[in-house]
């Protein structure tokens, strides 16, 4: 299903942590679904995402410059700029078995305008496109961190055990290049580091849309 996406502008009036000072700036952010015009930002999305697993210490599979590119000129993937065109975040989705389920990943901000609701925005901007291409399939989403979890609790999503993810070996296969991966085969797929969470539309309330 696609639909027309427009893009919606953020004003995000938080205090900026920046260099370990607090600043009131207000910053300004254009929140968007991504196109073939945004395939010069890759290496830059590529070069955070890495830099900031490593920081973190955390696994992460990994992302080709090439899958980039095709979820940008799909319209499956979510960019964020300040208002003077710096690249400030990302992330994209993936649909599995025939659209039966969509996965949510690669939340990545720009180190300079973290810690100022971005993530969050990008977040609900990312699930709202998953609803909108495929508003029957259970969307899930693999997380080591626990800001992500939390943010995945509020658009209604439950914490459940890889049993309940797709099985598409295309989706696992992705795994191989998280540094955690031997944890995964020795679990023989039933779990790992990450935790699992879904959101299933036939289980929904709200709906969330």
């Amino acid at each position: 299903m696609k639909n027309q996406v427009n893009t919606i502008e953020y004003s995000v009036k938080e205090a900026l942590l920046q260099n370990s000072h607090e600043h009131n700036d207000v910053i300004d952010f254009t929140i968007e679904v991504a196109n073939a015009n945004h395939i010069f930002w890759i290496k830059e999305i590529c070069d955070v995402t890495l830099s900031s697993a490593i920081a973190r210490g955390t696994g992460i599979s990994g992302r080709s410059h090439k899958s980039l590119e095709e979820k940008m000129k799909k319209g499956e993937a979510i960019i964020a700029f300040a208002a003077d065109g710096t690249w400030a975040g990302f992330s994209f989705i993936s649909s599995w078995e025939n659209g039966k389920y969509v996965s949510n990943s690669g939340l990545i901000v720009a180190p300079q305008f973290r810690h100022t609701g971005l993530a969050r925005k990008i977040k609900r901007k990312i699930f709202w496109l998953s609803r909108q291409k495929y508003p029957n399939a259970v969307i899930f989403s693999l997380t080591t961190g626990l800001a992500v979890m939390k943010m995945n609790h509020e658009l209604g999503f439950e914490p459940v055990t890889y049993s309940e993810l797709t099985t598409d070996e295309v989706f696992w296969e992705d795994c191989k290049s998280c540094v955690n991966c031997p944890v995964l085969i020795s679990k023989q797929r039933k779990n790992c580091l990450c935790t699992a969470m879904r959101f299933d539309p036939k289980h929904s309330i709200s709906g969330n849309s």
